[in-house]
């Protein structure tokens, strides 16, 4: 599976696990957040292997030290995904890349 299916995927299954939550007066947040990812996993796949994105991302190791296993975001990133809950696909992934640029080395 190449990076940008990997990133994807991820998404996609971080919307399915908003969609299984079940929290009494949540307020639509589950369901909006599960839209807002699905939105994004769409949005990725229409981008290139060589997008700066994806450059940034092995960078930071979410693709395995060697930048071709599955995307396995650090904790940092992993809890703005799980946090995510409206915006355009691209608001998303630009937090994700701004967070990897600002994080501690």
């Amino acid at each position: 599976m190449g990076r940008i299916a990997s990133l994807a995927e991820y998404l996609r299954a971080q919307a399915r696990r908003r969609l299984d939550r079940v929290e009494t007066r949540d307020g639509g947040r589950n369901a909006r957040s599960a839209l807002a990812l699905l939105d994004a996993a769409i949005y990725t796949e229409s981008l290139g292997e060589d997008d700066p994105l994806v450059e940034v991302l092995a960078e930071a190791g979410c693709f395995g030290p060697h930048g071709f296993d599955d995307f396995q975001p650090g904790e940092q990133v992993a809890r703005l995904i799980r946090s995510w809950e409206s915006g355009e696909p691209w608001q998303l992934l630009m937090a994700i890349r701004f967070a990897l640029q600002t994080s501690p080395a």
